[in-house]
């Protein structure tokens, strides 16, 4: 049965709009490729254009974040940027399946309820205010995402701080400041998150001195400190005096919530005892995909027998599962292009500025460019670049690699951005504008702690 569009309709005007979004996006992709065709290759300037009409659509919602996440395995073969084969593979990498693997273990703590139980043990430490409960969500979360995977730590608070209200507007803070938290606090140790063993392994690579587990935690703290504090400020403005009505009773644990907390603290046990703590100790050496999978995967199988797939399979946020793939395949098209090698030539030129702009620049750049690709994927491209880079100009590499690193990891905008952040907007409580709003603060903010802690500190030390 066909249904008449009026003029003026609900829908009509809606379809109007989205067509309308569309085309801005195709004009600000159009724009870029005329910009970037100056400098680049037309392989090149496609990459750039197609980059800023997914970011666009994206960001304006004019179609689902399903649908532009997997338009890179039509168009990049279409632009010749890669092949289909080379563009789908980024759609399985590992990182997808951690993820998956977490959130099925997120789906379990729900389902049973044990989030609920969990919750009111916290609202018994911290002070029942929307302000005191943000603090305590981002110091924990960032404090765990300093010795365990930041997307495992989101994955296991995010459903339980979801649970300390029904306001809309407290759960976009309390998503986000677990997002951030984990962002934040993952850099605090050289294990918290990939960027930070890709940098000592390059360094290793590259012949340069590497920097010690102790020594890595005094140069950052003063800037996670920092920013945890300013984050807790900035998602709590507004909401200073609100109580959090909970209930703090708790009951017994059930049976199915006691079997939840089990493989809970398996998991945890096994990501700790895994984790290397060079030079003191190798960890066992198991994939973290492995891990969190495995422990997704049991939770189907008798004795737990929590998930059922036909009950429980739409609750996994696959559209975030295509956003990952569409970040991955963005950073391989990098590579393959020689984006990154072009990009090379044009910051040596830039190494005549006074040193402090250079580090802003270099900063800017690395923050920026990971909301639109993996962060991971990324600073693997950009450590070598910068090696060179200061080679040539005479500069201390370690210095700029280390600033590099971080930055991967301090970029709030996008969903794209970081794990976290793709993990928040899969609760469905986020969307894509709130969380550039809040992350362009952050951005900035982060960009200038981090160059002047370089400066005054890190400067000093390495």
């Amino acid at each position: 049965m066909c249904q008449i569009l009026y003029e003026g309709s609900p829908m009509q005007n809606d379809a109007v709009e989205q067509t309308k979004k569309i085309f801005l996006a195709l004009g600000l992709g159009t724009l870029a490729f005329a910009l970037m065709f100056s400098f680049f290759t037309l392989q090149q300037s496609f990459l750039v254009a197609f980059i800023v009409l997914m970011v666009s659509l994206w960001t304006n919602e004019a179609l689902p974040l399903a649908v532009v996440s997997l338009l890179p395995i039509v168009i990049f073969p279409a632009a010749d940027i890669l092949s289909t084969k080379e563009t789908a593979e980024n759609y399985a990498n590992p990182i997808i399946y951690l993820f998956l693997g977490g959130f099925l273990l997120a789906i379990a703590v729900e389902k049973t309820g044990l989030h609920k139980w969990i919750a009111n043990k916290m609202l018994a430490l911290f002070p029942s205010t929307a302000r005191g409960i943000i603090f305590a969500l981002i110091f924990t979360s960032g404090l765990l995402s300093a010795v365990l995977s930041n997307t495992t730590t989101t994955l296991l608070l995010l459903p339980i701080a979801l649970f300390l209200s029904d306001d809309n507007r407290l759960k976009v803070r309390f998503a986000l400041g677990i997002a951030y938290g984990a962002s934040i606090g993952g850099i605090l140790t050289p294990i918290g998150t990939p960027p930070n063993l890709i940098l000592l392994g390059i360094m290793q690579e590259m012949g340069l001195n590497t920097i010690a587990f102790i020594q890595w935690v005094w140069m950052v703290a003063p800037l996670v400190l920092c920013m945890f504090v300013f984050a807790g400020f900035i998602l709590s403005m507004g909401l200073e005096n609100l109580k959090i009505e909970a209930d703090r009773k708790t009951s017994a644990l059930s049976t199915d919530q006691k079997k939840v907390l089990f493989v809970l603290f398996g998991v945890i046990f096994m990501l700790f005892v895994n984790a290397p703590i060079k030079p003191y100790y190798s960890g066992l050496g198991l994939s973290e995909t492995g891990i969190l999978l495995g422990a997704g995967l049991l939770l189907f199988a008798p004795p737990f027998s929590i998930l059922e797939w036909m009950q429980d399979k739409n609750s996994i946020p696959f559209r975030i599962m295509f956003l990952f793939g569409a970040g991955f395949a963005i950073a391989d098209a990098f590579t393959q292009t020689g984006m990154a090698k072009e990009i090379a030539s044009y910051l040596i030129a830039l190494t005549s500025l006074p040193i402090l702009l250079f580090m802003l620049i270099i900063a800017a750049m690395v923050t920026f460019t990971t909301e639109v690709t993996s962060n991971t994927a990324l600073i693997s491209i950009m450590l070598p670049i910068l090696y060179e880079v200061a080679n040539v100009a005479g500069l201390d590499a370690r210095l700029f690699m280390m600033i590099a690193t971080i930055c991967a990891s301090y970029a709030f905008m996008l969903p794209i951005a970081t794990p976290p952040n793709a993990i928040a907007m899969s609760t469905g409580v986020v969307n894509v504008k709130t969380m550039a709003a809040y992350g362009i603060i952050f951005n900035i903010v982060g960009i200038f702690l981090i160059v002047a802690i370089a400066q005054l500190l890190w400067a000093k030390i390495l």
